[in-house]
């Protein structure tokens, strides 16, 4: 593997910046959740960001994909990387925390490192990497809360759903670095986010019926937000800081995530969370940096 890069000071700031987009994207689509439901704003999602990004696309001059196989590509990596873990993701907001759900959201670094050993040659699970993951887990399930899976409700089940996400999405940058790293990233993103609109469309004809586009001002200002902003803005900041930072420094954007969520979600929602959920945020933190410091030896 590379050498890990070092953090500039415009690394680190755009990584601050791209945490705190990422955080108050959780609190945007719960407000939206008060109005449509979870399969419609999965499809505004994925609809305006496929827009914005097939514009840019356009500006920068990129060629389009046209081989079959690719677009089949696009298909599978819009369902690992957005339509499941989008989807899993809004409906347990419904029944826990938003800052629960940055804090559970931040296990996708833990699960990257699982999934990635399981299937490359050259991604070790080392004792150091074992460590980390050892620590994410027991965070996670501290902040979950011991008592919880000793029987199952709608809050248990809705952890559990965001967790399943967070699954996707690590078998999601699996299938990108299997199948699509030969594309300028603006090209796959615009490719996977169209794929995940011709798969989400259906299902929410089918299970939400046609979308109304009569919604209040609070409702679209949160959904231009996590769809514009934080879904289309984000993907173009993330592949800058990729490139500047390095994966494993990118991974250190899991810690900002849920402290911006925590904070929104408690001005805007009066959400607060039991003490335990922050000591396993503290817990699966340390875990993400011994994972950072692995990878930088790496």
């Amino acid at each position: 593997m590379n050498a890990q890069k070092r953090l500039s000071p415009r690394a680190w700031a755009e990584l601050l910046l791209l945490g705190i987009i990422w955080g108050a994207s959780f609190v945007s689509i719960r407000i939206a959740l008060d109005t449509i439901p979870v399969m419609t704003s999965v499809l505004h999602r994925t609809f305006w960001a496929m827009l914005v990004l097939w514009l840019i696309v356009w500006l920068q001059g990129h060629q389009v994909p046209r081989a079959p196989k690719v677009w089949g590509a696009f298909l599978i990596m819009g369902l690992l990387n957005n339509v499941i873990p989008f989807s899993l993701m809004a409906w347990g907001q419904l029944y826990i925390d938003t800052g629960l759900t940055a804090i559970l959201n931040a296990a996708t670094a833990v699960f990257g490192v699982l999934v990635a050993a399981l299937l490359f040659h050259d991604e070790r699970l080392t004792k150091p990497r074992l460590l980390g993951v050892c620590l994410g887990f027991t965070g996670v399930t501290v902040a979950i809360g011991v008592q919880n899976f000793a029987g199952f409700s709608l809050q248990s089940t809705a952890q559990l759903a965001v967790l399943a996400g967070t699954v996707s999405y690590a078998f999601a940058a699996a299938w990108a670095r299997y199948a699509l790293s030969d594309l300028p990233p603006i090209v796959a993103a615009a490719g996977m986010l169209t794929g995940s609109t011709f798969l989400v469309l259906p299902l929410t004809l089918m299970i939400d019926g046609w979308p109304t586009l009569a919604l209040p001002a609070i409702t679209w200002a949160a959904i231009g937000y996590y769809a514009i902003v934080a879904t289309a803005g984000a993907y173009l900041l993330y592949y800058r800081v990729l490139a500047m930072a390095g994966s494993g420094n990118l991974m250190l954007v899991t810690l900002v995530i849920p402290p911006v969520a925590i904070v929104l979600g408690a001005v805007l929602r009066g959400e607060t969370l039991a003490p335990n959920a922050y000591f396993g945020f503290a817990i699966l933190a340390t875990g993400l940096f011994v994972l950072n410091r692995s990878a930088r030896r790496d």
